[in-house]
C-alpha cells in the first residue's frame, strides 16, 4: 500500500514571490530546513537538521524537474543512518496563478508500505500545519 500528502494553499502573492521561497536556499532554510539546495536538474542536496529515533537528521534529495514559476520536484530520501534509506519519496512543488495570487499544491509522495507509515503521520501534519505556516509567515514578512 502506498500513502500520498496532497496539499493545496492560495497566497495573495504573485508566483515569482512564492517561486523564490521554494527555491532560495537562505529562505528554504527559514521555513523548512538548513540546506545546500540549487533549482538545477540533477543537482544533488541535503536538507539537514535534529537527528530523531529512527532518522538521522539528513534528507537526501536530487533536483528532478525544474520549470520556472511552475513546478520543481525533488527526490526526498531518509533512514536511521547514511546509508540506509527506509523512505524514498518525491516532493512536488506546482504554483498555479489565479485572480490575486497564487495557488500552492504540494505532492509528497511514496510512502509505501507499514514501514513509512508513522513518517506519512508525522510528514503530513508537518507540512499541512507547521510548514506551510512558516512558509507563509515568511512570505508575509518579505512583502511588506
Amino acid at each position: 500500500m502506498q500513502r500520498d500528502i496532497r496539499h493545496s494553499w492560495f497566497f495573495s502573492h504573485k508566483p515569482e514571490a512564492i517561486w523564490e521561497h521554494l527555491t532560495n536556499p537562505e529562505l528554504i532554510a527559514q521555513w523548512l530546513m538548513k540546506n545546500d539546495f540549487k533549482p538545477v536538474v540533477g543537482h544533488r542536496f541535503n536538507f539537514t537538521t535534529k537527528p530523531q529515533p529512527g532518522f538521522d537528521g539528513i534528507v537526501y534529495c536530487e533536483v528532478l524537474e525544474v520549470v520556472p514559476l511552475k513546478r520543481l520536484s525533488y527526490s526526498w530520501k531518509g533512514g536511521p543512518r547514511k546509508g540506509t534509506i527506509n523512505l524514498d519519496s518525491v516532493v512536488t512543488w506546482t504554483l498555479t496563478p489565479k485572480d490575486g495570487g497564487t495557488e500552492l499544491l504540494l505532492e509528497h509522495t511514496g510512502f509505501k508500505g507499514m514501514k513509512n507509515y508513522f513518517a506519512y503521520l508525522m510528514m503530513n501534519m508537518g507540512w499541512k500545519s507547521h510548514v506551510i505556516k512558516r512558509f507563509g509567515e515568511l512570505l508575509n514578512e518579505n512583502s511588506k
